[in-house]
C-alpha cells in the first residue's frame, strides 16, 4: 500500500482510551462507518445509527479488509477472540475522541463554516482554493453532524495545511459541541434566513444558534460575517459576547471589507470584481447565480486570513464545480435536440429556493426552449410553511419561469398561488409527478429540479438521466 497511514493502531488505542484485543496492524491508513465502501486497512467503526446498528457489519468489514474494528465493550462477546479490535464504552464518543486528538496534532490552519444556505458550495470552493496552495482537507459531502463532524476531524492527515469543516444544525445547542472539536482559526457564517423554523421562535433565535460557532474560535481567530444580512449586528453582538477579537465582514455594503464592486452574471459563470481586505481581485467563478458570487467573497477573505495567495485563491474560483445535487447541469439527449437538466434536488429552503429560481431565471435557451421549475416541498418551516411555499409565486414571476410543476401537500400552496399559464402539472409525490415531467420535456428547454432531501426529488432527475442519457453541460459562457 502506497499512500501513508492515518494512524497506528497504538495511537488509536491511546487517543480513545480503547482495550485491545487481536493482533492488529501498526498502520491504519483510513476511518469508515460503512462496510459497504471501506477501502482495505480502513480502520471501521461500529456506529449505531437511526436505522441500523454498525456492530451488525463488524464481520463484513473484516471480510472486506478492514484493519481493525472499534466495538463497545457491550457487545465484544458477538466477535471472534482473536478479532482486530478496538474495545471501547461507546463507539460514537470513541471516534469524537479520535476527532480531538486528530485536532490536537494538527499543525495547520483550520476553517469552519456554517449558514442557513450556502454552508457545502462555500466549503467546497474553500476546498477548491486551497487545495491549489497546499494538502488540504475538507467535509465529504454535507457530513456536518454529531458524527460527520467527528469522522472528517479523525480523517484529517497529520500533514495538512489548511483544513476545512462544515457544521451544520437544526437545532439550538448542536453547533457548540462540534466547533469546540474543531477549534478553528476563522468561522464562516454564510447567512441567516427563516430555515428550520420548526425548530425556532423566529430568525433570531437561528441567528444565536448560528453564533455559536464562536465559542469555538481560536484565541486571536477571525469571524467572517455576512455585512448584507438583516442579522449582521445581532452576530456582530454574539460575537463580542463570545470575546471573538476579529470581524471581517462580506457583501455589497460600502463598508465591508470583502466587498462586492461589480458582478457579471452569465448562463453559466460570473464575472467578479472584488477588493478583499484592501486587494483589488478581479476573477471567474465557475458556478453561476450572485449568491455564488457573494459567499466567493467569503472563501476569498478566508483563504487570505490563512495566508493562502489571494491572486492564486481568485483563479482557482474558475474551476469550482458545483456539488452533486446543488446545481450540477446535464445536457440530456432528446434525439431531436438537447434540453438542460439543473440538478438542485439535494436541498431547498426558501433562501436557496429563491437564488435556484435565480439561476434558472438566466438560464440561456434555445429555439422554443422553456424554462421549467420542478419543485417539492421545503420541510422543517413550521406554521409559516405555507406561506412561504405560497411566496415563490413572486421569484417564479420576476425570473421568467415559463411552468412550474409542483409536488407535495406544501407545494400545493404555490401552485394554487401560479397564473394559470404557469401551471405545468401537480402531484402529491415526486414518484407521482415523474411521467409528468418526463412527458413534458422538449428540445431547448431548461429544467430545474429542487425539494427538501425528504421530498425524494432525486427520483425525478434519475428518471430524467434515464430516460434521456446525456453528457455534462459544458460551460459555454464567455
Amino acid at each position: 500500500m502506497s499512500k501513508q497511514p492515518l494512524w497506528t493502531s497504538d495511537a488509536m488505542s491511546t487517543a480513545m482510551r480503547a482495550a485491545t484485543n487481536g493482533t492488529l496492524p501498526r498502520d491504519v491508513f483510513g476511518i469508515s462507518i460503512d462496510s459497504r465502501t471501506l477501502a482495505p486497512g480502513d480502520a471501521y467503526f461500529a456506529i449505531k445509527g437511526d436505522v441500523h446498528d454498525g456492530h451488525a457489519f463488524v464481520e463484513a468489514a473484516l471480510k472486506a479488509g478492514a484493519a481493525l474494528a472499534v466495538v463497545e465493550a457491550a457487545q465484544r462477546d458477538k466477535f471472534a477472540a482473536d478479532a482486530p479490535l478496538l474495545v471501547v464504552d461507546d463507539v460514537l464518543d470513541g471516534l469524537r475522541d479520535l476527532g480531538r486528538a486528530a485536532r490536537a496534532r494538527l499543525d495547520g490552519r483550520v476553517i469552519a463554516v456554517t449558514g442557513s444556505v450556502g454552508k457545502t458550495s462555500t466549503k467546497e470552493a474553500l476546498r477548491g482554493v486551497l487545495g491549489a496552495q497546499g494538502e488540504t482537507h475538507a467535509s465529504v459531502a454535507s457530513f456536518n453532524n454529531h458524527w460527520g463532524v467527528p469522522l472528517t476531524l479523525a480523517r484529517c492527515p497529520q500533514g495538512t495545511r489548511y483544513a476545512v469543516f462544515e457544521i451544520g444544525m437544526n437545532h439550538a445547542g448542536e453547533i457548540e459541541p462540534l466547533v469546540k472539536m474543531v477549534r478553528p482559526h476563522v468561522a464562516i457564517i454564510t447567512t441567516v434566513e427563516p430555515v428550520h423554523l420548526e425548530f425556532f421562535s423566529g430568525v433570531e433565535g437561528i441567528a444565536d444558534a448560528k453564533s455559536e460557532i464562536f465559542a469555538g474560535l481560536e484565541p486571536g481567530g477571525t469571524a467572517v460575517l455576512n455585512r448584507d444580512n438583516p442579522l449582521f449586528a445581532r452576530l456582530c453582538d454574539n460575537a463580542a459576547k463570545a470575546g471573538v477579537g476579529r470581524v471581517v465582514s462580506f457583501g455589497a455594503d460600502a463598508k465591508a471589507e470583502a466587498r462586492l464592486l461589480d458582478v457579471a452574471l452569465h448562463a453559466d459563470c460570473s464575472a467578479v470584481h472584488a477588493n478583499i481586505l484592501g486587494h483589488d481581485v478581479t476573477y471567474k467563478l465557475g458556478i453561476p447565480g450572485r449568491h455564488i458570487a457573494m459567499n466567493s467573497l467569503a472563501v476569498l477573505a478566508a483563504a487570505e486570513l490563512v495566508g493562502a495567495d489571494l491572486a492564486l485563491a481568485a483563479l482557482a474560483l474558475s474551476q469550482v464545480q458545483p456539488a452533486a445535487g446543488r446545481g450540477v447541469r446535464r445536457a440530456l439527449d432528446l434525439g431531436q435536440g438537447e434540453a438542460i437538466l439543473i440538478d438542485e434536488s439535494y436541498n431547498a429552503n426558501p433562501a436557496s429556493m429563491a437564488a435556484a429560481l435565480g439561476v434558472l431565471g438566466s438560464a440561456a435557451i434555445s429555439g422554443q426552449g422553456r424554462r421549467i421549475a420542478v419543485l417539492g416541498d421545503m420541510l422543517e418551516l413550521g406554521p409559516t410553511g405555507p406561506d412561504l411555499h405560497a411566496g415563490l409565486a413572486d421569484a417564479v414571476k420576476s425570473n421568467a419561469i415559463d411552468l412550474v410543476y409542483c409536488c407535495g401537500p406544501l407545494m400545493r400552496h404555490l401552485w394554487d398561488a401560479l397564473s394559470s399559464g404557469k401551471r405545468g402539472g401537480y402531484a402529491e409525490t415526486a414518484a407521482e409527478l415523474e411521467s409528468q415531467v418526463v412527458a413534458a420535456i422538449r428540445a431547448g428547454d431548461v429544467l430545474m429540479v429542487k425539494g427538501s432531501l425528504g421530498s425524494r426529488m432525486k427520483t425525478i432527475v434519475t428518471a430524467l438521466e434515464k430516460r434521456f442519457p446525456g453528457k455534462a453541460a459544458l460551460d459555454a459562457a464567455v
